[in-house]
């Protein structure tokens, strides 16, 4: 029997890729920004925020807070990579958004399973016409170029096979045509590069569209679909051991510190249910990802929670930015040099 032995949460900003320094390009396009959500489900351009909530983090929105900020994040991430290393996962299923990297909008499935034997990555952050600072985020999603990393093919199907007859209509997909129109996204390249540290772990991908309405799944579907990825797993006749990671995250690009706390408290094992009733109009646009945790939480809620950490970055005075979180179930002590 296969099972899920770790679980790892991890939000994948391009603050978590580029140089502190470089963090005013983020803030400068959250002030042309004319669609920041909410979590009352408004979209409100920079100067509405600022009428609403003035400048209440000035003081707080500045290189020497972005400076201890990225320290911090940074060893969040060697933290999780740490837990990573310490399990060994034959496997690795990551959960996270597809931004119409992989999917056009013109046919964008609810969710689907990756069941390829090579994943490729889309190279449209490295090319030239591309600025420096975009170039190295391109490297941190490696989506510099095109990199290729192996697939779980077998238990994929296994997966697929088992979502159906558990009723969860799934998508499915088998390869990727040419990787330079269209390939996998930061939300998986991000997690081969910073956790897997130049290991070649094969990867389980599971797709899920948060961004893009109409065909949005609600958190407690996503929480319960979570649940019957554990259930397929299980029923697989191999003994493969299964990481699985939440990729992207918290609350963006307002910083909604009251949502991104409810969340951490809701992967606690049987606190389940903060996170079903998250309400659909608190998770539109970057904030949607937390979908992701949600359905990687169900899926390793067997598993104590071992540690969460949180940093809301808030990189205007206004408080755009992002809430960054970090989160793991069973991982060992041997895997968190903090204890």
């Amino acid at each position: 029997m296969a099972e899920i032995v770790l679980g790892l949460a991890a939000s994948h900003s391009p603050l978590l890729t580029i140089d502190w320094g470089e963090w005013q390009h983020r803030a400068q396009a959250d002030l042309s920004n004319d669609k920041l959500n909410l979590s009352d489900g408004r979209f409100v351009s920079y100067a509405q925020l600022q009428a609403e909530r003035g400048d209440a983090y000035a003081a707080i929105a500045t290189p020497q807070a972005f400076e201890s900020a990225a320290v911090r994040c940074q060893a969040g991430l060697d933290r999780l990579a740490d837990a990573l290393l310490t399990a060994a996962p034959d496997i690795v299923m990551v959960i996270g958004d597809d931004q119409g990297e992989l999917f056009p909008l013109s046919n964008t499935p609810a969710i689907s399973v990756y069941y390829g034997a090579e994943i490729a990555t889309n190279d449209v952050w490295g090319r030239d016409d591309k600025p420096a600072w975009m170039h190295q985020m391109a490297r941190g999603y490696a989506m510099d170029r095109v990199h290729r990393f192996p697939g779980a093919p077998e238990l994929a199907r296994e997966v697929i096979t088992g979502l159906i007859r558990r009723h969860v209509d799934i998508g499915a997909a088998s390869k990727v045509d040419d990787p330079v129109k269209a390939g996998f996204g930061h939300a998986f390249g991000f997690v081969a590069e910073r956790l897997f540290r130049d290991r070649a772990i094969p990867m389980l991908p599971v797709l899920l569209n948060t961004y893009f309405p109409p065909n949005v799944m609600t958190a407690a579907r996503a929480f319960d679909i979570g649940r019957l990825l554990r259930s397929a797993i299980e029923d697989s006749p191999s003994d493969a051991r299964v990481a699985v990671v939440a990729s992207g995250g918290l609350s963006h690009f307002v910083v909604d510190e009251e949502l991104d706390r409810r969340v951490l408290a809701g992967l606690e094992p049987g606190a389940g249910d903060l996170l079903r009733s998250i309400p659909p109009e608190a998770l539109n646009s970057g904030s949607s990802e937390i979908l992701n945790w949600v359905m990687t939480a169900g899926a390793a809620d067997h598993l104590p929670l071992s540690w969460t950490e949180y940093e809301p970055i808030r990189r205007t005075p206004a408080g755009t930015g992002i809430g960054v979180g970090f989160a793991a179930w069973g991982a060992s002590p041997a895997g968190n040099p903090g204890a």
